[in-house]
């Protein structure tokens, strides 16, 4: 089960559009839980210049089977042309959190 269960983490352009991806998330499943961070400040390489911009983390708990549509749906809705998507999967962590991630993930019949 550990093995089955991913951190994703993106970031997005400010707390509304933060909180309504997540709450989008979890209503379709494809999330448990999304945490929406504090606004930290990135800089990154962008078509050859180097920028600066305001944003907002978010931490997505998912599982390896509800990644697909997650990842569909953040392409759907995030407003960045590339929006970060990374997902980490989790080694180990309390069974019950994670029987609980599954669980929620998990499509209703």
């Amino acid at each position: 089960m550990p093995m089955d269960v991913l951190l994703v983490f993106t970031n997005l352009p400010d707390r509304d559009r933060a909180l309504d991806l997540a709450d989008k998330l979890v209503a379709r499943r494809v999330a448990a839980c999304v945490n929406v961070l504090a606004q930290c400040t990135s800089v990154y390489r962008w078509k050859g210049e180097v920028e600066t911009a305001a944003e907002v983390p978010v931490l997505i708990k998912t599982t390896r089977a509800a990644y697909p549509q997650l990842e569909r749906t953040i392409r759907e809705l995030h407003p960045y042309e590339l929006p970060e998507l990374v997902a980490v999967p989790l080694d180990t962590g309390l069974g019950e959190y994670l029987a609980w991630v599954a669980e929620q993930t998990r499509p209703q019949a």
